[in-house]
């Protein structure tokens, strides 16, 4: 298997980056922390790179906006690198504050190629509060990123998590297929009595594609549902899998989009 070089960007306030890398690394990629400066000082080249991540937490204290000023930055001084990446046979996905991040570049969802035009916004969600639960999804296979998943739960923890854009935009995103992911109404809503949509996106959309499906981002944590034993529920569905003779896996739902990236280039 070939072992693709994962550069996960990190930052000031960026706080998932070395849970990101563990699970990339869990599924045989070779992933390397960098400072978003040292790619603006040439100290590292994004061309090395096969996987460019934009990893969840709070860039720059999300003081102007949940990953405006990270994302300013990176359009003042490397866009014309990461713009080459994006358009080259390499992949991309941005989680939580990295999926607002490329959401401000105008990365997602990039209609008809059109990196760089935003055209879709992540703004606060519906109860004004930050959330800090999780919740169930129902993936579609339109992205690279989420070959295998069908009805998966994964952690989310964000304040400005609402997909908006305007009607005739998400009506080219819904026919040309750029939705990987909705929020749906699932066994851990129901057992904890949870609306489905946690934020208010327009059409529960928790994740979106470029046509591409190279490009991929999403309100949700996979790096933090890696294992089993962290979803919430895990010792009663052990004893579900004990009970009707099936084995009880080792690995969370959230690793299979880890595996995707690493597999695209095997």
């Amino acid at each position: 298997m070939i072992k693709p070089n994962v550069l996960v960007l990190t930052g000031y306030g960026v706080n998932c980056d070395e849970e990101t890398k563990f699970a990339f690394e869990r599924v045989g990629a070779k992933g390397e922390l960098v400072h978003v400066n040292d790619l603006i000082d040439g100290h590292r080249k994004l061309s090395d790179y096969q996987i460019l991540v934009f990893p969840g937490g709070f860039s720059y204290g999300d003081d102007t906006g949940a990953g405006n000023a990270l994302a300013n930055r990176i359009r003042n001084h490397l866009w014309g690198e990461v713009r080459n990446f994006v358009e080259s046979d390499k992949l991309a996905i941005g989680i939580c504050n990295g999926f607002q991040v490329m959401v401000n570049l105008g990365l997602l969802p990039a209609i008809d190629g059109n990196y760089g035009a935003r055209q879709v916004a992540l703004v606060h969600n519906d109860s004004a509060r930050y959330i800090d639960r999780w919740v169930d999804l129902e993936f579609e296979n339109h992205s690279v990123w989420t070959n295998g998943l069908g009805r998966a739960s994964f952690p989310i923890a964000h304040g400005e998590g609402k997909l908006y854009t305007a009607p005739e935009v998400l009506r080219v995103i819904k026919e040309k297929g750029l939705v990987s992911a909705r929020y749906v109404n699932g066994d851990i809503c129901q057992a904890e009595l949870l609306p489905a949509n946690p934020n208010g996106s327009l059409e529960d959309i928790a994740a979106i594609s470029d046509e591409s499906g190279r490009i991929f981002g999403l309100m949700p944590h996979p790096e933090r549902a890696i294992e089993f034993t962290q979803h919430p529920h895990w010792t009663l569905l052990k004893e579900q899998y004990r009970r009707s003779g099936k084995e009880v896996p080792s690995e969370g739902q959230g690793i299979q989009i880890f595996k995707n990236g690493v597999n695209y280039f095997s």
